[in-house]
């Protein structure tokens, strides 16, 4: 985190957390391919990458998983969500379009997957450095879009026919909660109300994050 404040400034710091609310995402939002264009430009417009420096490319369908949950069966899933690469000297950004029917999802991974431009196209890492997409995560958590990565890290559900689990990202959520009590410290919130809308892992992370960085503050 102190990396980041030398990297991207003191001055993100200052800006909003964004929430899953309508003061960030105003109006309706149904899965189109335009709608997850017009989210994907919102949330660049929040890490000052200009569109135009990015191509977007839709893949996937609902296929297996969507199979598996029809048949009531227990499922795990890990796939990727997102894809970074350059190509022509543009950043492409693959996304899998079955994220539209879960939009927490997809805000996280279009986030980690414009840290990669960030990180990558801007030179300041390498792609063989062995801890890049762990800070990738971490970077969605700095630019105030940490409550999606923690949120989507991990999923649950169960009805009275299936179980299934997902996860999202490279940081679990612990690590997310820590790393966010970390960015609140930072934003000099001791309770912040942004962490009423993590899910209930890392939110308890988070608290005792908090409650340690109070008595260790780290420099």
């Amino acid at each position: 985190m102190t990396w980041f404040v030398g990297e991207f400034g003191a001055d993100v710091l200052r800006r909003d957390v964004v929430t899953p609310t309508p003061e960030f995402f105003p109006g309706e939002f149904h899965g189109s391919d335009d709608e997850v264009l017009a989210l994907i430009h919102r949330v660049c417009g929040w890490f000052d990458v200009d569109t135009d420096r990015v191509t977007v490319e839709f893949y996937g369908d609902h296929g297996e998983r969507q199979l598996s949950e029809a048949m009531g069966l227990t499922s795990q899933w890990a796939a990727a969500a997102g894809h970074y690469r350059r190509e022509n000297g543009r950043a492409i950004l693959g996304i899998d379009r079955t994220l539209a029917v879960t939009p927490v999802r997809m805000v996280a991974t279009v986030a980690h997957e414009l840290c990669h431009v960030l990180l990558l196209d801007d030179g300041r890492i390498t792609g063989d450095r062995a801890d890049h997409e762990p800070l990738t995560d971490l970077l969605t958590v700095y630019f105030g879009l940490g409550v999606f990565s923690a949120n989507a890290a991990f999923e649950y559900t169960q009805t009275m026919h299936r179980r299934s689990t997902s996860t999202l990202g490279y940081l679990p959520e612990p690590m997310f909660g820590y790393g966010l009590a970390c960015h609140a410290m930072l934003r000099g919130e001791r309770k912040p109300d942004w962490a009423d809308h993590l899910d209930p892992n890392p939110r308890a992370v988070m608290k005792r994050g908090l409650r340690y960085l109070a008595e260790h503050p780290f420099r």
